[in-house]
């Protein structure tokens, strides 16, 4: 993004948030009062098990990657209560929104929150310790609230996998779009062009979409190698669809 009063940032309010009655805290500390920022686009979303394998593909194969998981679709905080498992997700927009927010919410870990940046919305997280099958403590789960991205283009890609370009206003769409001239099916993890009973239908002609998940489309369609995954593309059609994966 070329524009620095386009930049964009993901926030996601995660399920320790929302159980700990911390989502009005948390969106004043984010609020334009104290961030200079916008909202750009905002969903309540039931976190699916390919969107949190997404959003979390670079902890693949560390010992807390699969707790983290839990932890992102709220099955740790509402083990029996599926009706409540949600995330707030946002993105902001304005200059240097990634650094402001990540400034507003402190240090990933609460205990550093608390350290180095008293009364920040991280320091109000927790560690949860992560254990093998004989109750050995491998790693720890940090529960720390708010997820926000790190990086401009941590930004990107996040906010490609959670939003689709119709969440976002037109005059809000930080990236760019262009018009589906095929269609495009999902079905247990693979593409088709044409209809599979039990499939999902992610774009259609006509359809707005990232220019880059179209190029994906196409490239794995083709057989070719794409700049991501057909799971980082689907995820977010997949979101809050009953029949999704």
């Amino acid at each position: 993004m070329e524009n620095r009063d386009l930049e964009q940032t993901l926030v996601l309010i995660k399920p320790d948030a929302l159980k700990n009655s911390l989502t009005g805290y948390v969106l004043s500390q984010l609020s334009e009062f104290h961030s200079g920022l916008r909202f750009a686009a905002a969903k309540i979303v039931h976190v699916n098990r390919m969107l949190a394998e997404e959003h979390y593909a670079e902890h693949l194969g560390k010992p807390f990657y699969p707790p983290l998981l839990d932890y992102i679709m709220g099955l740790e905080h509402y083990p029996t209560e599926p009706q409540k498992r949600r995330v707030i997700a946002l993105v902001y927009q304005g200059p240097d929104a990634v650094q402001k927010i990540r400034d507003l919410v402190g240090p990933t870990n609460p205990l550093v929150a608390r350290e180095k940046k008293p009364g920040c919305i991280r320091s109000l997280g927790t560690l949860v310790p992560v254990k093998d099958a004989t109750g050995k403590v491998i790693s720890e789960r940090m529960d720390n609230l708010i997820h926000a991205s790190a990086t401009p283009p941590e930004a990107e890609r996040e906010i490609k996998l959670w939003f689709k370009p119709n969440d976002v206003p037109p005059l809000m769409q930080g990236y760019a779009t262009a018009v589906c001239d095929a269609l495009y099916y999902f079905k247990a993890g693979q593409l088709f062009d044409t209809f599979e009973p039990g499939g999902v239908c992610l774009l259609a002609p006509g359809d707005i979409a990232w220019t880059s998940d179209l190029e994906a489309l196409r490239a794995l369609r083709a057989g070719q190698p794409a700049a991501c995954t057909l799971g980082a593309v689907a995820a977010k059609y997949l979101i809050n669809e009953q029949r999704g994966e």
